[in-house]
C-alpha cells in the first residue's frame, strides 16, 4: 500500500490473533483450607477475580492457523480501560510482530518498520471504532470483545469442569504453586452458569467468545496457584477448525499501575479519515 490517500487497509494475520487473543489473569484459592477441595478451589478463584483491576502477563504457545506465538501484555480496567499488548508469530518471520495499544475507546495496530514500508512512513495504524461506526464488525474480530473485558475471568471455564483435580506442587518462575486441571465443554461451561447471578453469568459467559470463533469445543485447562491465592499460570489446551490451541499464560503481577499512550500522531494512519477520503 504506497499512498495513505488511495490504498486498501489491511492487518497481518499476527495483528487479527493478537487482537483475539489479549490473554488472561485470575486469582485462585490454594490449599489453606486443608479441606477445600480442588472444584472448591477453583470456584473460590473465579471469585478473586472480581477484585483485579490492572495484571500484567506474558503468553506463549501456538494459535489456530496462526502457529507459534509470544507476547507480554499490560491492561487496566480502572479507572478506565486502557491495554498494550507486544506481539510475535514466530513462523511469519519480521511481518509476525505487531503491538496493540487501546486508548480512550481507540485501537491502535503497530507494524514498526515493515508497516511503514507500505503506508507511506507511518507505523501505526488507528481504528476509532466510534467514529468509522464499526463497534459490532470489529468486536466481531474479537478487538472491542476482548479489550473491553477484564481477561481474568478466563479460568473461570474451569468451574464447569466435573473432573477438577490436583495435580501436585510445582515452582513457575521460582513461585511455589499448587497445580489443578480439568476438562471441560463449552456447553457444560454454560450450563454451570444457571445458578449464578444475571451479572456474573453474562460476564463469564464473555470468555466463550474467543473459542467460539476458533471453534474450539473442548479445553483442558491447567492452573498453577502461588501460596497468595492467586494463579501464576495457566494453560488452555483444544482442537479449533485451524488446527491445535495449546497457549500458556504466565502473570507477572496483578493490581499495579498500568500507563498506557498513544503512538506520536505523525506516525498513525487514521482509518477513518482514509476511509472519509476515499469515500469508502
Amino acid at each position: 500500500m504506497k499512498s495513505a490517500r488511495s490504498a486498501k487497509p489491511s492487518i497481518s494475520a499476527a495483528a487479527l490473533a493478537a487482537l483475539l487473543l489479549a490473554g488472561g489473569a485470575v486469582s485462585c484459592g490454594t490449599e489453606e483450607a486443608p479441606a477445600m477441595s480442588p472444584a472448591a478451589a477453583v470456584a473460590e478463584a473465579a471469585k478473586n477475580t472480581e477484585d483485579i483491576s490492572s495484571l500484567r502477563y506474558r503468553m506463549k504457545g501456538e494459535i489456530p492457523q496462526q502457529g507459534h506465538v509470544e507476547a507480554e501484555a499490560s491492561l487496566r480496567t480502572k479507572p478506565s480501560m486502557a491495554m498494550s499488548m507486544q506481539m510475535s508469530a514466530l513462523d511469519q518471520g519480521p511481518e509476525g510482530t505487531v503491538e496493540i495499544r487501546l486508548v480512550d475507546k481507540a485501537m491502535y495496530i503497530g507494524g514498526g518498520p515493515e508497516m511503514a514500508k507500505e503506508m507511506d512512513g507511518k507505523s501505526w495504524m488507528k481504528f476509532d471504532l466510534s467514529a468509522l461506526g464499526a463497534d459490532k464488525e470489529m468486536n466481531q474480530l474479537g478487538a472491542a470483545g476482548t479489550a473491553e473485558k477484564n481477561p481474568a475471568a478466563e479460568t473461570a471455564l474451569l468451574t464447569g469442569a466435573e473432573d477438577v483435580e490436583r495435580v501436585g506442587t510445582e515452582k513457575v518462575d521460582g513461585v511455589q504453586t499448587t497445580r489443578y486441571s480439568g476438562t471441560v465443554t463449552l456447553d457444560e461451561f454454560r450450563d454451570s452458569l444457571k445458578d449464578e447471578d444475571r451479572a456474573t453469568r453474562e460476564r463469564r459467559e464473555k470468555s466463550l467468545d474467543q473459542y467460539e470463533k476458533m471453534g474450539v469445543d473442548e479445553i483442558t485447562m491447567d492452573m498453577w496457584v502461588d501460596g497468595e491465592d492467586r494463579t501464576k499460570q495457566f494453560r488452555v489446551r483444544g482442537k479449533a477448525d485451524g488446527g491445535p490451541l495449546d497457549l500458556t499464560i504466565t502473570f507477572l503481577d496483578v493490581n499495579e499501575p498500568v500507563k498506557v499512550t498513544a503512538p506520536p500522531a505523525g506516525e498513525v494512519a487514521d482509518l477513518a479519515e482514509m476511509m472519509r477520503e476515499s469515500g469508502a
